[in-house]
C-alpha cells in the first residue's frame, strides 16, 4: 500500500533546494562514471600491450568501461537494502564518496609501461568500484527526489534529477574536448587524460560535503514513525511479490541504456574511428546533443506528469529510433548535417527521463529502493554492460549497427509502454 502525500499545486522552496542539491551531486557523480568513455582510445593504448591492434585495444578498453555496468547490481543491492531499512540519505551520501575516491584512483593509476599486466587489472578494480557507487546513486537519487515532492510532480522531479545526471555527461564531454584542444596528442597520452579524473574526484568530495544539507525523505520518516518499514529482507519481498514490476523495469532499463550508452557515450568514438571526424569536432557535437538531452529531460518529466508516462514513452521511442537512424544514415556522411542531427538525436534521448517515474510508481515505498535498484541495475548490467562490446562487434558487419540496435530496442520500449497503457486503462475501468 502506497504512502500518501499531500498534493500541492507547485514545488516548495525546500523541494527546489532538494532537487538542486541532488541534481548537482548527481551530475558530478555521473561525470566521474562516464568520463572514462571519452578517453577510451587513449586508455586502450596506455593500459594494454602496445603490439595489440587498434580494434582489439579499443574493445578491451570498452570491456573495462562495461565492467562498471556489470558491477552496478552489487553496490545497488547493498545500498538499497540499507536504504530501505535505515534511510535514503545515508546511502545517498555514501555512494558519492565511493565514486570520488575510485575516480581519483583512476587518475593516479600507473599504465602498462609501468606495471605491465597489473595495470589493466588495477584499472578494472577501480572501474568496478565506480560501478558499485553509481549502482546505489541513480536509483537512490530517483527515490530520494520522488519522495520529497508532491505526488503529481514526480515526473518533473525525476526529469530534473535525470537532467542533472545527464549534465554530468555534458561536463565530461566538455572536459574531454578541452583536453583535446589544449594539449597535443602526445601530451594527452602522457598526462592530459588524467586531469578530468583528478578534477572529478576532487569535486566529488565537495559534493559529499554538500549532501549533508539534505534531509531524509518525508515518505521514509512517515514509514519509520508508523513502523511500516520492511519486515523482512526487502529484496526477498521484491522478488516474491513484484515480479511483474521487475520484468517491466528490466525492459525499460534496456531501452534507457541503449539510448544513453549508444547515442550519447559511444557515438563520439564511432564518429572518429569510423567516419573520420576529428576528436574536437565529434566531442563538440556530442556537447550539443547532451545539452539538448539535459534540457529535454526536464521537459519529458513534466510531460509525463501531464500526459502519463506510458504515452510519453511510446511517442518518445518512435522519435528516438527515427532520429538515430537519421544521424547515422545522413549525419555521419555529411559534416554539415552531423552536429544538427546529433543534437536532434540527443533531444529524443530525453525520453529516458520518463522511465524513473514509471519505476518509482511500480514499487511500494517499503521496498521501493530495493525494487528499483535490483531491476534497474540488473538491467543496466546486462544491457549497458554488453552494449559496447556487442555494437563494436556488430560494426564489423554493419556500418550503421549503432542506429539499428537503438531502433530495435526502441521497439521493445514502445511495446512495453503500450502494455502499461492498456493495463492502466483496464485498472481504471475496473476501479470505476
Amino acid at each position: 500500500m502506497s504512502t500518501t502525500r499531500s498534493v500541492a499545486p507547485a514545488l516548495t522552496r525546500r523541494d527546489l533546494r532538494t532537487l538542486a542539491l541532488s541534481a548537482f551531486g548527481g551530475a558530478l557523480e555521473f561525470y566521474d562514471f562516464v568520463v572514462f568513455v571519452f578517453f577510451v582510445t587513449v586508455i586502450g593504448k596506455l593500459f594494454f600491450p602496445p603490439e595489440a591492434p587498434q580494434w582489439l585495444a579499443q574493445l578491451q578498453a570498452f570491456g573495462i568501461f562495461a565492467a562498471g555496468y556489470l558491477a552496478r547490481p552489487l553496490g545497488g543491492i547493498v545500498m538499497a537494502h540499507f536504504g530501505d531499512l535505515f534511510g535514503r540519505k545515508r546511502m545517498f551520501t555514501l555512494s558519492i564518496l565511493l565514486m570520488a575516491l575510485s575516480t581519483l584512483g583512476i587518475g593516479l593509476a600507473p599504465t602498462y609501461a609501468t606495471l605491465g599486466i597489473a595495470a589493466p587489472i588495477l584499472l578494472l578494480v577501480l572501474r568496478v568500484l565506480q560501478g558499485s557507487a553509481i549502482g546505489g546513486e541513480v536509483p537512490g537519487a530517483w527515490v530520494f527526489v520522488s519522495e520529497h515532492v508532491p505526488a503529481r510532480r514526480v515526473g518533473l522531479a525525476c526529469g530534473t534529477l535525470t537532467g542533472g545526471l545527464t549534465a554530468g555527461i555534458l561536463i565530461g564531454s566538455l572536459a574531454a574536448g578541452a583536453v583535446q584542444r589544449g594539449f597535443s596528442p602526445e601530451d594527452v597520452a602522457a598526462f592530459g587524460w588524467r586531469l578530468p579524473f583528478l578534477a572529478g574526484g576532487a569535486f566529488g568530495l565537495v559534493a559529499v560535503y554538500l549532501r549533508q544539507w539534505l534531509e531524509e525523505t518525508p515518505v521514509f520518516e512517515e514509514m519509520r514513525a508508523r513502523k511500516a518499514l520492511a519486515a523482512e529482507m526487502p529484496l526477498k519481498t521484491v522478488i516474491r511479490d513484484h515480479r511483474g514490476a521487475i520484468v517491466v523495469s528490466l525492459l525499460l532499463t534496456w531501452f534507457l541504456s541503449a539510448a544513453i550508452v549508444t547515442v550519447i557515450l559511444m557515438t563520439p568514438t564511432f564518429l572518429q574511428t569510423l567516419h573520420g571526424f576529428d576528436a574536437a569536432t565529434a566531442l563538440a557535437a556530442n556537447a550539443y546533443a547532451t545539452l539538448a538531452l539535459s534540457v529535454g529531460c526536464v521537459l519529458a518529466g513534466a510531460a509525463a506528469d501531464r500526459f502519463g508516462g506510458p504515452r510519453c514513452l511510446v511517442v518518445g521511442a518512435v522519435a528516438l529510433a527515427a532520429a538515430t537512424l537519421a544521424l547515422y544514415g545522413y549525419g555521419a556522411a555529411d559534416p554539415a548535417l552531423m552536429a544538427p542531427l546529433y543534437t536532434l538525436a540527443g533531444l529524443t534521448v530525453a525520453v529516458v527521463a520518463v522511465v524513473p517515474k514509471v519505476l518509482v510508481e511500480a514499487f511500494p515505498p517499503a521496498v521501493r529502493f530495493s525494487g528499483i535498484s535490483f531491476s534497474y541495475n540488473l538491467g543496466y548490467a546486462i544491457a549497458g554492460g554488453l552494449t559496447p562490446m556487442l555494437v563494436t562487434l556488430m560494426l564489423r558487419l554493419d556500418a550503421n549497427a549503432p542506429a539499428h540496435y537503438v531502433a530495435v530496442v526502441s521497439v521493445v520500449g514502445a511495446a512495453t509502454a503500450a502494455f502499461l497503457a492498456v493495463r492502466g486503462r483496464r485498472a481504471a475501468a475496473l476501479a470505476a
